[in-house]
């Protein structure tokens, strides 16, 4: 039985919103972000100076988000949030392109990766195609949305595997660089800076606040954690706590085996570690390892974005058809599909889309800074209750202010370093606005108190 907007009931453990958060965080970056910091901060210093910085930045970032959550435990909250604190044509802006173009091209290209190093270990060498990449994606893809059409706790299920196999294969990979005897390359102390440290910091810090990025989509899932106030800050400390040391170890490993002018050479760095550590063996090690990231990816983002999807149609910006929930499973089967569809045709069109993804990377900053400045918004109103107990994040304001301030030095480093891709970023978040107007003519519907 099925209805229009059927209320999303609790299913997810903490253990299970856990996972989630570690696979929103940990995917493909992590395996070649390290070479393009070691490129851009050139020091042994500053390269692990940014990793520290960026992981207290983001612990920061977590905790004020953390808050969020609790305070805002709603379906599709990083929606919900911004349209109750400021406005649904702002809110739907920052969400149109997160959701259609950076999560449906980048779950395509993410899938396309994986098929890339799956396709070597199952196939031979003949048939090893750009269209049995597609092929191999497209079932990938579909076994996962499969899963997922079975049921919330089916996907969660699916989830905290992969998580758990993405933890071990990392794991297994620094205790093998730690043991690692052979080139003496480590001892390097880095290159030569070319360029005032800052600015070398600066460039560093925005790959790696990406490699940091998503843990906040945790607040989709408001609706789907029990006991989601108290549940749900723990989980992102806890995920994002696990990845921290993930990444300083994952990081140290690289380091201990290539050293700087290594790291920085490499196009896919653990890739290089492994053959370095293993042999032969060690491809067939780290493609399994990207092949499970991708997969974990993949399977978040099926999992997540529907909630976004269920806000913007609650809020009168999408059709009702988006809020239908099966009362058995909590799945949004429509809103699925939709979402499914959409990443399938970005495999097949994935040029256009991955320029797109590359022009949003400097709104991307702003909007993660705009929907933490909504923990100031919840406190003014004392959201959602004058006797709220809930958590709260430590030391505020201060806390929140840093984290709003270090995200608007990494969008001002994305324009210094690549202002013609922000400024087109910049082009695709406006052209929301008029998306917005429409879909609100085409819903019929509008949100009670907006004009």
């Amino acid at each position: 039985m099925k209805d229009d907007k059927v209320q999303v009931r609790a299913k997810l453990t903490t253990f299970d919103t856990t996972m989630i958060v570690v696979s929103l965080v940990i995917g493909i970056g992590i395996f070649r972000t390290p070479a393009m910091v070691a490129s851009s901060t050139k020091t042994v210093f500053l390269f692990f100076l940014a990793w520290v910085l960026g992981g207290l930045i983001s612990l920061t970032g977590a905790l004020t988000y953390a808050e969020i959550g609790a305070r805002f435990p709603k379906p599709g909250s990083y929606y919900k949030v911004v349209a109750e604190s400021y406005h649904s044509s702002i809110a739907f802006m920052l969400n149109w392109t997160n959701i259609l173009i950076q999560f449906g091209a980048g779950a395509a290209a993410i899938a396309i990766i994986g098929a890339e190093y799956l396709n070597p270990i199952l196939l031979p060498p003949d048939l090893q195609t750009p269209s049995a990449i597609r092929i191999s994606a497209t079932v990938m893809f579909c076994v996962l949305l499969l899963i997922n059409y079975l049921g919330i706790k089916t996907g969660a299920w699916a989830q905290n595997v992969l998580t758990l196999l993405k933890i071990g294969m990392m794991l297994v990979l620094c205790v093998v660089a730690f043991t690692f005897r052979g080139d003496p390359m480590t001892e390097s102390r880095g290159i030569v800076m070319e360029k005032p440290f800052w600015f070398a910091l600066g460039v560093g810090l925005i790959s790696v606040f990406y490699t940091y990025g998503g843990y906040q989509n945790t607040i989709n899932f408001g609706a789907d954690v029990k006991n989601a106030r108290r549940n749900v800050p723990r989980a992102i400390f806890f995920g994002i706590m696990i990845i921290i040391a993930l990444y300083l170890l994952i990081n140290f490993a690289y380091f201990r085996v290539l050293g700087m002018p290594g790291i920085a050479s490499a196009k896919l760095v653990a890739a290089e570690v492994a053959r370095v550590c293993f042999g032969p063996v060690g491809h067939l090690i780290i493609s399994l390892s990207i092949v499970i990231s991708a997969l974990g990816f993949l399977n978040v983002v099926l999992m997540h974005i529907p909630r976004a999807y269920y806000a913007m149609a609650e809020d009168g910006a999408l059709p009702a058809v988006f809020m239908r929930v099966n009362q058995r499973t909590q799945v949004q089967e429509f809103t699925l599909f939709f979402l499914g569809g959409t990443i399938l045709f970005s495999l097949f069109f994935l040029g256009t889309f991955e320029k797109i993804v590359n022009y949003v990377m400097f709104v991307d900053s702003l909007s993660l800074a705009l929907v933490a400045s909504t923990v100031f918004v919840l406190r003014l109103r004392a959201y959602p209750s004058p006797d709220y107990e809930g958590y709260r994040v430590p030391l505020y304001p201060i806390l929140p202010a840093v984290y709003v301030c270090f995200l608007v030095f990494i969008s001002v480093n994305v324009l210094v370093d690549d202002p013609v891709s922000a400024l087109y970023g910049v082009f695709v978040v406006l052209l929301g606005l008029p998306v917005f107007l429409l879909m609100r003519r085409v819903s019929g519907r509008k949100r009670r108190g907006q004009p």
